[in-house]
């Protein structure tokens, strides 16, 4: 499972030559180069204090509970979505890692249910478009200028497009990394307003989140998304998640 997940990470920092037509065949995508992104930073103290690794906390906005879903716990791989709900809010608790709930997403995404996954620290969820390995590359091959994939690791975020990677402080790392230990929301959300600008009307982008990455994490970051609750820079967020291999049966198939 874990080698499946990696070939989906690498597959995610590809740059296929089909997505620079627009969906309507319309011109090419100009070869311009993306300006590397500036940390949002907080203002130096009178102190003179370092403020690079301080980030500038993001407050979390994005859509209200929707009304009429049942409400799914997750802890873990344990959860009580009864396979019937076709409208469902998932509430993960901190310890609920991306691996853990795949086979969970996988029957969501099977019985094709309307998720949204709750804000661990705000009265708002984020419904989702959950694409397993084979849909994210369907996603990918659309002919579509302004794709946008965020692909969330432990040192950060890395932001690419049709034109390649949005370049952070430094080149070979994340776009928005990690500072002060923490995960750096408020610059995210920099970059989200910068791509979404530049490919004006562009629907939806992608999270990928890393194998290890804990469920709560990626929902805060989903809020980078937002301007307020109704407005998002992208109106549709997909999350791509590892389909776990079937089991093997008596007959080796």
């Amino acid at each position: 499972m874990r080698r499946r997940w990696w070939w989906l990470c690498l597959l995610s920092l590809a740059c296929p030559s089909s997505a620079k037509k627009t969906s309507d065949g319309g011109p090419r995508v100009p070869n311009a180069r993306l300006e590397p992104l500036e940390p949002v930073r907080v203002e130096e103290d009178d102190g003179g204090t370092e403020a690079f690794f301080k980030i500038v906390v993001l407050r979390p906005v994005g859509p209200p509970q929707p009304p009429d879903v049942v409400t799914v716990k997750v802890d873990g791989e344990a959860h009580l979505w009864d396979g019937v709900a076709k409208r469902v809010l998932l509430v993960p608790n901190d310890e609920t890692y991306l691996a853990q709930a795949s086979a969970l997403l996988a029957a969501l995404d099977d019985a094709g249910a309307d998720v949204w996954l709750k804000h661990p620290d705000a009265n708002i969820a984020f419904g989702l478009k959950l694409r397993d390995e084979p849909g994210f590359q369907g996603w990918l091959d659309e002919a579509v200028a302004g794709k946008l994939r965020v692909i969330h690791r432990a040192d950060g975020f890395e932001l690419q497009t049709n034109l390649g990677k949005l370049p952070g402080p430094d080149k070979n790392g994340p776009t928005v990394p990690v500072r002060g230990g923490k995960m750096d929301l408020s610059t995210l959300q920099r970059g989200l307003q910068k791509i979404s600008g530049r490919f004006k009307g562009a629907p939806d982008l992608c999270f990928v989140p890393s194998f290890g990455m804990a469920l709560n994490d990626t929902a805060r970051a989903l809020a980078a998304n937002f301007i307020d609750p109704v407005t998002a820079y992208f109106p549709t967020t997909c999350f791509v998640y590892p389909r776990p291999r079937e089991a093997v049966t008596d007959a080796g198939r």
